[in-house]
């Protein structure tokens, strides 16, 4: 498992990286690419795999952050397409035994995966946003990587043993401490220093919405039976395992400067 998720990093990070330094159509391609995969992992286990309704539905998550790269009104847009267009699916299917758990279900995914994740272009697409989106990921993963190390070596109390057995208090107190220091060092490095007013609130805020995805979508995992929501990254799962942290940190970071920083 280590291994895999040794392996995994050292392929990805480096794309990663150059994805988020290019930014533009490329970057946004590829955004709206994991935001398909992911909102087909969440969907497939209730929706059922390569179901029309499954797969269209990953494609409206996936449409929301083609449109944050066009402009805000269209994330609006496809928002409420996404409201309404799988009651018309449900509805047109004439199944009422299937039609609220089904409908309900497409409904949380577009907004859970496809707006939350569109945040990763709305970020990027702000000013200095591709250091931004370095801060926020890369802040991120340092959250789920000291979690892991500090969990493995002196984890003994378990934090939420009916939602993720794995997660310990003593994992998730070192990934919050490594993630709050990763902040501080990436607002030095690259050049945003923001004053420690402003950076230390951002530095606390972050690594405690990291832990919050991943236990929301530990929870959501319960719910649906599954251990994984996919296996394409070895030694991670899916791409809705690696992206549950993001989908939370991403929106904080991008508030936080849309409200907070001057």
């Amino acid at each position: 498992m280590l291994a895999q998720r040794i392996a995994s990093a050292v392929v990805g990070l480096p794309l990663v990286i150059l994805l988020i330094w290019v930014g533009g159509p490329w970057y946004t391609a590829a955004v709206c690419l994991i935001i398909l995969i992911a909102a087909y992992e969440f969907q497939a286990p209730q929706l059922g795999a390569w179901t029309p309704l499954a797969m269209f539905t990953a494609g409206l998550a996936a449409a929301i952050a083609a449109g944050a790269f066009v402009g805000t009104d269209w994330v609006l847009w496809f928002v409420i397409a996404g409201a309404i267009l799988p009651l018309v699916w449900v509805t047109l299917r004439g199944d009422p035994a299937t039609a609220l758990p089904d409908y309900t279900h497409a409904v949380g995914g577009i907004v859970y995966v496809g707006l939350l994740g569109a945040h990763l272009v709305l970020l990027r697409e702000l000013h200095g946003g591709q250091d931004w989106v370095y801060l926020a990921v890369f802040g991120t993963f340092a959250v789920d990587t000291f979690a892991f190390a500090t969990g493995k070596a002196i984890g003994r109390r378990k934090l939420a043993p009916t939602i993720s057995p794995g997660k310990t208090i003593e994992g998730t107190i070192g990934g919050i401490a490594g993630g709050f220091m990763m902040v501080l060092l990436l607002n030095y490095f690259l050049g945003i220093r923001l004053e420690a007013a402003l950076i230390v609130p951002l530095a606390l805020l972050l690594p405690l919405a990291a832990v919050l995805g991943d236990l929301a979508e530990s929870m959501l995992k319960r719910g649906m039976d599954i251990k994984d929501t996919g296996n394409i990254l070895p030694g991670h799962g899916g791409f809705l395992d690696r992206a549950d942290s993001i989908l939370f940190t991403v929106p904080v970071v991008y508030y936080f400067l849309i409200w907070v920083v001057p």
